[in-house]
């Protein structure tokens, strides 16, 4: 779990990810339309993607992906993304995590 949060802590926008997961795209899409650069995680493509997934899941993140970091801190999967960015609080955490300037 610490090598997970630690990769979480190095980039203002961190999301693990995989490339079959159509929820992990669109959170993807949706941070980058703020104008965001995440630095994502692909777990299907890491050797150690299974740990990484495990250690996900008991951070809570359930499914395991997509599950993204916003200024050093687990938010949580899609569900909290989404919910954020209904109520007009995504684009706030982004300015407040240094990911976008307005």
């Amino acid at each position: 779990m610490d090598m997970v949060k630690g990769l979480g802590a190095e980039s203002p926008v961190v999301i693990f990810s995989k490339n079959n997961c159509c929820m992990s795209h669109a959170i993807m899409v949706l941070i980058r339309g703020f104008g965001a650069n995440p630095v994502v995680y692909e777990l299907d493509h890491l050797t150690n993607g299974l740990q990484m997934e495990k250690a996900l899941t008991e951070l809570g993140c359930s499914p395991s992906v997509p599950a993204v970091f916003i200024g050093k801190k687990f938010v949580g999967g899609s569900n909290e993304i989404m919910s954020l960015n209904v109520k007009g609080e995504l684009k706030k955490l982004l300015i407040k995590a240094n990911a976008i300037w307005m």
